[in-house]
């Protein structure tokens, strides 16, 4: 079998695995901090968390599949090593990225929803007093 075969294979079942556990990561962990930023609405917050899975699956594993194509040629097993490294190493640096992407933006929500919060007084206004003169 062709070593360039060889190396397809694995960079593709190294990376696939890859994506999904880090998918499978942000979701269990993602689905708390959502709840919390949609203030407890829970069939929200996992509607909300499936379709950031769905994307994130989407855009990594669309870029997994467009970099597979190498124009050289592996001739032994250095050369596979190498060319797995390059590879995976970039898979690995765009998961991150996105990684990084989702948790800011999910932080800016949180944000969001704390400030909103917070400008709401825990007790409504119950009257007003008039300004005295001279001061």
């Amino acid at each position: 079998m062709d070593l360039t075969v060889v190396s397809y294979v694995v960079y593709l079942v190294i990376s696939v695995a890859l994506t999904v556990w880090v998918a499978r990561t942000l979701s269990r962990n993602g689905r708390v901090f959502l709840a919390d930023v949609l203030h407890g609405n829970e069939k929200l917050a996992d509607a909300v968390n499936h379709l950031l899975v769905v994307g994130f699956y989407l855009v990594n594993l669309g870029f997994v599949a467009l970099y597979l194509q190498d124009d050289t040629t592996i001739t032994d097993a250095r050369g596979v090593f190498e060319a797995l490294s390059k590879k995976l190493g970039v898979v690995l640096l765009v998961l991150g990225v996105m990684h990084l992407g989702n948790v800011y933006a999910l932080n800016k929500f949180r944000r969001r929803g704390m400030m909103e919060r917070e400008q709401t007084p825990p007790v409504g206004p119950q009257g007003w007093v008039a300004p005295t003169p001279g001061r």
